[in-house]
């Protein structure tokens, strides 16, 4: 098996929900966690209750730019990025008749090519070095079609397209790329934030926890080296979808 101790991460939306499970999850592993999220105080917050070494990066992955300086801080802070979890993320359900175009463009700048730029600028080096691991949060709903929420939907079928033609090119390279795909998981996305309604759907078998999906990266990152898991699909066992 392999370890994540001692090793750099990278995770964006890292400031609540899944990204945070993960931040938490790789800390107390034994990683450095550089954070990124649009709110520098959320993150802040987020990196002083971690154990460990860390760094938290206030930036919009969607923004010109951004992801060249999010790496380049990483860099200059630790030295090398052995891992990223392309985790940030924005939902917008509703009928697509009724849709805020500027909305969507919103969703797709950060859900698609935030995640695309991330995954470039961290590639190169990994790619040199022989090794990394890179994880994108996606959906079920990138594995069908979710009629409540096209424009999501479309985003997540985007990034699995994306994460498997980018794991052909890496064959061979030693750079591992996979994707998670929760179904219903309770947390802010989904306006979730008390803890006595989530512990009410655990029990129900209705949703999951973030820490969930958490331990599932946990699970495809330790595999070994020869073992790349390209999908993994994480749902609440009373999820019909």
């Amino acid at each position: 098996m392999e370890t994540v101790a001692g090793k750099v991460a990278l995770v964006t939306g890292a400031s609540s929900g899944i990204g945070r499970a993960y931040a938490r999850a790789l800390a107390e592993a034994g990683a450095s966690v550089v954070l990124v999220g649009r709110n520098a105080e959320r993150l802040q917050a987020v990196v002083d209750d971690l154990p460990g070494e860390h760094l938290a990066v206030a930036a919009d992955v969607a923004a010109e730019g951004s992801a060249a300086e999010i790496v380049s801080r990483a860099v200059e802070r630790f030295g090398r990025i052995d891992i990223l979890l392309a985790n940030a993320g924005l939902y917008l359900p509703g009928d697509f008749a009724d849709a805020d175009l500027a909305a969507v463009r919103a969703l797709l700048d950060v859900n698609v090519f935030g995640a695309m730029a991330v995954v470039r600028e961290v590639l190169p080096a990994m790619i040199a070095a022989g090794t990394g691991d890179i994880i994108v949060t996606s959906s079920v709903s990138g594995h069908q079609a979710i009629h409540w929420e096209p424009v999501y939907s479309a985003s997540k079928h985007a990034m699995q397209s994306f994460t498997h033609g980018v794991r052909r090119q890496l064959v061979g390279t030693g750079v591992r790329i996979g994707a998670i795909a929760p179904g219903v998981v309770l947390n802010e996305l989904w306006g979730i934030g008390e803890s006595d309604e989530i512990a009410e759907k655990i029990a129900a078998a209705e949703g999951i926890a973030s820490t969930d999906v958490a331990e599932g990266v946990l699970f495809m990152l330790t595999r070994p080296r020869h073992v790349n898991i390209r999908d993994l699909v994480i749902l609440p066992t009373s999820q019909e979808i």
